[in-house]
């Protein structure tokens, strides 16, 4: 919520705990209220906030409430998010706002602690509150889910500093109920593997600097270019210096392997002794340390 003074917090509202049916019109209830006020949806091209994005255009249809989509970029964006968000934002015909992010000029981002994700959502909510000031809307909302509530998420303590709203959590929604949704209304990025930034490749307390980045893109280019979906490039500690983790699919290593020579040639070319690939397959929070 956005005031002329300090952010206020707002308390988490109980989640609905009815049908699927019941929670989304919970949540289409509750988005009308918040675009009637004028609301910014931080947009970071992923599926949730593709889908709180869409429920909240749906329920700005016949009103005279505004909405504006809100999508930061820095060193950790990859490049095919902010493609997908551009995309998405324009089939909908809603305003998107593209800002340049500074986490990456702060040292308590760059540190990569446990709290990194709190430094981020600082950052990303200190641009929304400028967009919002700036176009005079009220509310800021973000794609925190039902689902997030069971893991350890240090960005949603800055989202209720800030007095940022998580209407999909509010609504009891989760990360499946949000994917079945988007397939019933025939949304385009429905079947999107997460996509978290590239800062959470880099194991923690691991500095983070704008070459690790791009290191991970420029190998995760070699395996999107072959089709494989998903996929992790982790830069790790060893006993002498880093090297490179690969974590895919359990069923699309063997894709992996006729790109040995370029991922090798291309992780040597950085710098990095080791690149391999590992057994146990994708797993999140493969980055913790």
């Amino acid at each position: 919520m956005i005031e002329k003074s300090l952010p206020i917090v707002q308390a988490p509202v109980p989640a609905p705990n009815g049908s699927l049916d019941e929670r989304f019109q919970a949540l289409r209830l509750r988005l009308r209220e918040l675009v009637r006020d004028g609301l910014v949806v931080t947009f970071s091209g992923g599926v949730d906030s593709a889908f709180l994005l869409w429920a909240a255009d749906h329920a700005r249809q016949g009103s005279e409430g505004s909405l504006v989509a809100l999508t930061s970029v820095s060193e950790s964006v990859p490049a095919a998010d902010l493609e997908d968000g551009r995309e998405f934002a324009t089939r909908l015909g809603v305003e998107h706002v593209v800002r340049q992010s500074r986490e990456t000029a702060h040292a308590d981002y760059l540190r990569n602690d446990r709290d990194r994700c709190y430094h981020c959502k600082v950052e990303l909510f200190r641009i929304a509150e400028e967009v919002a000031r700036e176009r005079d809307l009220r509310w800021i909302a973000y794609g925190y889910s039902a689902s997030d509530r069971q893991d350890v998420r240090p960005g949603h303590r800055a989202a209720l500093e800030h007095g940022v709203v998580s209407p999909l959590s509010e609504a009891g929604l989760g990360k499946d109920d949000i994917r079945r949704l988007m397939r019933e209304h025939n949304l385009e990025l429905a079947d999107k593997p997460a996509s978290p930034c590239l800062s959470s490749r880099i194991t923690t307390g691991i500095e983070i600097t704008a070459e690790r980045l791009a290191h991970v893109q420029a190998l995760e280019d070699i395996l999107d270019e072959a089709g494989i979906r998903v996929r992790r490039v982790r830069v790790c500690p060893a006993d002498q210096g880093l090297f490179l983790r690969l974590e895919v699919a359990p069923e699309e290593m063997a894709n992996v392997l006729p790109l040995r020579d370029a991922l090798i040639r291309e992780a040597e070319r950085f710098g990095y002794r080791w690149v391999t690939l590992d057994l146990a397959g994708y797993r999140t929070g493969g980055a913790r340390s």
